[in-house]
């Protein structure tokens, strides 16, 4: 029987996601995009957990470079998180759950934490909420550290399996762990289906925050001793939470899966379907979205003729196929990626390729976002840029001077207020003004401006020497 003690969400936004490039940068990764509709991944997450009494607010585990963008979605979505504690740099899924745990430990210490990845989707939410309620009862009378295992609908080689054990006495949904085992070969994944025992690991887990990190200081007492410290030393940054990072640094690079739950004798597993996907490629993007009657899935400004079973999705230009099938293309301002469906893992090859070769396409957008809007260079040559900015509402850039550049400022769209030097005025559509080299000046969005609340203004920045 289950208990209406309070679940703690708690979401991993540290991925990449290198393998959906170009869409997928590090400073704009898979989870911050609206993939499979018009809600980010991370804002479906945290939606996913919003449904009333049962779980507290969440607690999000994020990288540095995300934190304002995060912030905003989370705005956007009306959630006001317990806290975003931000890594001082990444050291895999162990020490990020341990920092959370923590968190929630010192606040409730017989909570109980529901650990989810912030880019998987969940198309059945009522089977996923079943399995969670399943999952407490274990958790709570067997102190289990519970995985979510995904019944498989084919002999699928990209997952890691877990094999099903006995029913948990009382329990007849939740299985003991027999063993988890690798990614298998497609002959090993046919006798795993086959056999109806095995099931995909989810990365999805509930535990009680108390369990989980008495088992992390048994089997990495370094681990749980770093993130404790760097926990015990951290600080507030508004709601962002800063754990110390010397401390956090000595936190060895582990997953949760290595460092305690192939370790554990308190390993179980709820298996379900709730149609889920890690979305972890193109082809698992093309496998989960709607398709037309020729099995295509078109994104943007596409043309097709004699085209089927096709991903295509432009930001930017006009993408038109003829005579194709089975192929993924995908374009942006500044990339254009063509494969095969069933070679759209290797997509990560070619951003290695672009690290390797100190190229920034792997890592940045053209629109770069900030706190207060977004930026987007739109031509550069000798002595010369132009970028496109959009101030949100009540937002400002910093004061600020440069030694050697002056700047032309041209107001496309909306009010601006301009500070350039002593001077403070306001800018309308089509009006401009010039910065001189080594004047103080800031942009901001005037607050006259109701007519148009989403948009901002532009400047033209002709660089000087």
């Amino acid at each position: 029987m289950t208990t209406a003690k309070t679940i703690w969400p708690v979401i991993l936004s540290g991925g990449s996601g290198t393998r959906l490039w170009p869409m997928s940068r590090s400073l704009y990764p898979k989870q911050l995009l609206p993939l499979v509709d018009s809600h980010s991944m991370l804002q479906t997450a945290v939606r996913r957990v919003m449904n009333g009494g049962r779980y507290g607010a969440p607690v999000l585990v994020a990288n540095e470079e995300h934190r304002f963008i995060i912030a905003e979605q989370l705005r956007q979505t009306d959630c006001q998180p317990a806290a975003i504690i931000l890594e001082p740099e990444g050291r895999n899924t162990a020490p990020a759950i341990a920092l959370a745990a923590r968190f929630v430990m010192e606040r409730d210490p017989e909570a109980l934490i529901l650990v989810m990845p912030s880019d998987h989707l969940i198309r059945d939410e009522a089977a996923f909420r079943t399995a969670v309620e399943a999952a407490v009862a274990a958790a709570e009378e067997h102190r289990a550290l519970l995985t979510f295992g995904i019944r498989p609908d084919r002999p699928e080689t990209g997952y890691g399996y877990i094999c099903c054990g006995a029913p948990l006495d009382g329990h007849n949904d939740v299985h003991s762990v027999d063993r988890f085992v690798e990614k298998p070969n497609l002959k090993t994944a046919e006798d795993y289906l086959a056999s109806g025992n095995y099931v995909w690991n989810s990365g999805i887990f509930l535990f009680r925050a108390a369990d989980f990190l008495e088992e992390l200081a048994e089997f990495e007492p370094e681990m749980a001793e770093a993130a404790g410290e760097a926990m015990d030393k951290g600080r507030w940054d508004s709601l962002f939470f800063r754990p110390d990072r010397d401390a956090f640094r000595r936190c060895p690079s582990n997953s949760i899966d290595y460092a305690v739950m192939e370790r554990t004798r308190r390993a179980a597993v709820v298996p379900v379907d709730m149609g889920w996907s890690d979305v972890g490629s193109w082809a698992a993007l093309w496998e989960v979205s709607p398709k037309d009657a020729t099995g295509n899935v078109l994104h943007g400004d596409v043309l097709v003729e004699g085209v089927s079973n096709c991903y295509a999705r432009t930001d930017g230009p006009v993408v038109a196929l003829t005579g194709v099938e089975d192929l993924i293309v995908v374009a942006t301002a500044d990339a254009v990626l063509v494969t095969c469906r069933e070679r759209s893992q290797d997509v990560k090859m070619i951003v290695d390729q672009l690290k390797a070769k100190d190229r920034d396409e792997h890592m940045i957008h053209t629109v770069v976002h900030r706190p207060w809007g977004t930026y987007q260079t739109t031509d550069q040559g000798d002595r010369f840029q132009t970028k496109r900015i959009v101030v949100k509402p009540g937002e400002k850039l910093s004061l600020q001077k440069h030694h050697h550049r002056a700047e032309h400022w041209i107001v496309v769209q909306g009010t601006a207020r301009v500070t350039c030097g002593e001077k403070v005025f306001d800018l309308h559509e089509n009006e401009s003004t010039f910065i001189p080299v080594g004047m103080t000046h800031r942009l901001e969005r005037s607050g006259q401006d109701p007519a148009a609340p989403h948009r901002g203004a532009v400047r033209l920045l002709p660089w000087r020497g």
